[in-house]
């Protein structure tokens, strides 16, 4: 059999322990079908395959996202984008600026607003979008996805009044004096004014995704596991149906359509190598940002506060029965200590009392975990689903809001030494997808200017070799696709990178300096570098 394309002369890191370094790959259409040195796959080549000379340059997997918003990543191109605006001021004129070119009583949308690094004091209110957007209902969601800030508009279309009830899991923050909505909207509250957006087709869905799909190739990632619903799901299958589909996409299925995905029996796996159901994806809590993530003592300066449960734990454990007894799998969305440690105590009660198990338990984020429960998640078979570039987000937020406990955050030596699979993602649109930056910050625990020198709980830190694992074929596993990727082996998929600079020997601070140079999906080449 002919090869389609010969990779001669590399420096290939296979994630195969039993045959980690090779120099040449070959493939024919999809697969793989040989690796070793270059003499003995040269000689495979005829006439037909494309043959290139690597001329030593390092290569790895094909990367995994675990976690991306992707579809919200798309769009977010697309809307007011509040990232890295240092004051409200700056975001009040970026959401003025859209104003002016909107239609009165179109909706202006868009995201990555932090107050934690506002010097305001305060979170911001309905008035100060009122001041900027009267004709416009604004919606513009946290730079955690967990709180939702909105103008008066926004608050009357969503028919939210001073009577309004708090939904279950949810907060609509109010003025003390008169009880009225101050337009911040705190988890499932959140609902209430996404309930009324505009509905987004499938045909806009596709065209947003196109742009963002050619982007993840420029980052070598070939593979994402994607927590969105009907829609997003529906616009991959309209892609692949079409042939367009360059990405492999495991879909997450929201705990809302848990009852539809039962009743017609979908299971955890079902699909193809493009696109497949996962597992069924549920919050214990909410966010850092936002203080809404569940601890087990409350945050500092604030005694009553010790987070939101969004979904209670006997519900939870309602849901896990129900889908470890129809063979699906789950994914637990935790933060905070307490949400990690009531998701592993269902799993515990579920795992050996009901029939049927699931074929992967996923924590999702597992951002602060209690030393007592690190070895549980081994115990239990739990998968710790990190996006490691948070760290650089939230390292001053949990020393401010959780002192001496920030110790316990983001665990990824001592998960790794207790024997837990990582995954990594990049929560995108919350981060940057690049894949590249979550292993800077695993490995350094630094933000991408140096700072903290030494890193931040430097104990935490971990090997280039352990993250880039994390990101392929530990991430093929908690996918429950490690046969088929993850990994460069004969049988598994043609999906690989090709770096410009050895990233397992660079040091660690110039991590971020390394590029893709060339991106194979399928044994296809759908990126390539310019030359500089």
């Amino acid at each position: 059999m002919e090869p389609t394309l010969v990779l001669l002369n590399g420096n290939i890191y296979t994630m195969d322990d039993e045959n980690p370094r090779v120099k040449a790959v070959a493939s024919y259409g999809p697969k793989i079908i040989a690796v070793g040195e270059t003499d003995a796959v040269q000689q495979l080549a005829g006439r037909s395959t494309k043959v290139i000379d690597l001329q030593g340059k390092t290569v790895i997997p094909g990367l995994t996202d675990c976690h991306i918003h992707f579809a919200a990543y798309a769009l977010r191109a697309q809307e007011v984008t509040l990232d890295g605006a240092a004051s409200l001021r700056a975001s009040l004129g970026r959401v003025a600026t859209r104003v002016e070119a909107t239609k009165p009583g179109e909706w202006i949308l868009g995201g990555g607003w932090d107050k934690n690094l506002w010097a305001l004091g305060r979170t911001p209110s309905k008035e100060d979008l009122d001041g900027v957007s009267v004709n416009n209902p604004v919606a513009l969601v946290s730079k955690d996805c967990h709180t939702l800030w909105v103008n008066s508009l926004a608050l009357s279309k969503a028919s939210i009044t001073r009577e309004t009830l708090d939904p279950p899991g949810g907060e609509i923050e109010r003025y003390p004096e008169t009880g009225e909505a101050t337009g911040i909207l705190k988890e499932n509250a959140i609902h209430m004014v996404k309930s009324v957006l505009p509905k987004l087709t499938v045909e806009e869905a596709v065209e947003a995704l196109k742009p963002a799909i050619m982007t993840a190739h420029t980052l070598g990632v070939t593979s994402i596991h994607v927590p969105e619903g009907k829609t997003s799901f529906q616009a991959f299958q309209r892609l692949l149906s079409r042939g367009e589909l360059r990405l492999r996409v495991c879909m997450l299925i929201p705990v809302e359509s848990l009852d539809a995905v039962t009743k017609v029996g979908l299971m955890t796996g079902f699909g193809n190598e493009m696109v497949r159901v996962g597992v069924v994806k549920l919050f214990a809590d909410g966010a850092l940002g936002s203080q809404t993530a569940a601890m087990l003592e409350p945050y500092e300066g604030d005694p009553e506060n010790q987070g939101v449960l969004v979904t209670p734990r006997e519900e939870m454990r309602k849901v896990m029965a129900m889908v470890s007894t129809h063979g699906l799998g789950v994914a637990v969305h935790a933060i905070g200590d307490r949400a990690n440690r009531m998701t592993l105590d269902v799993i515990e009660e579920v795992a050996d009392s009901e029939v049927g198990r699931p074929t992967r338990w996923r924590i999702e984020h597992a951002q602060h975990v209690n030393p007592r429960d690190l070895k549980r998640f081994q115990k239990l078979g739990v998968i710790a689903s990190v996006q490691p570039s948070h760290i650089a987000l939230d390292m001053g937020i949990a020393e401010r809001h959780l002192g001496k406990r920030s110790l316990e955050a983001y665990p990824l030596r001592s998960l790794l030494d207790n024997g837990v699979t990582l995954a990594f993602g990049s929560d995108g649109p919350v981060m940057p997808m690049n894949p590249f930056l979550g292993i800077y910050t695993a490995v350094t625990r630094k933000r991408v200017n140096g700072y903290p020198p030494g890193g931040w709980h430097p104990e935490e830190r971990i090997t280039v070799d352990e993250a880039v694992r994390a990101y392929t074929l530990d991430a093929a596993h908690a996918s429950g696709e490690e046969r088929i990727k993850g990994s460069i082996e004969p049988g598994k998929l043609a999906d690989l990178v090709v770096l410009s600079r050895n990233i397992f020997e660079v040091s660690a601070e110039t991590i971020l300096d390394v590029r893709v140079e060339l991106t194979v999906f399928d044994g296809e080449i759908v990126y390539e570098a310019e030359a500089s």
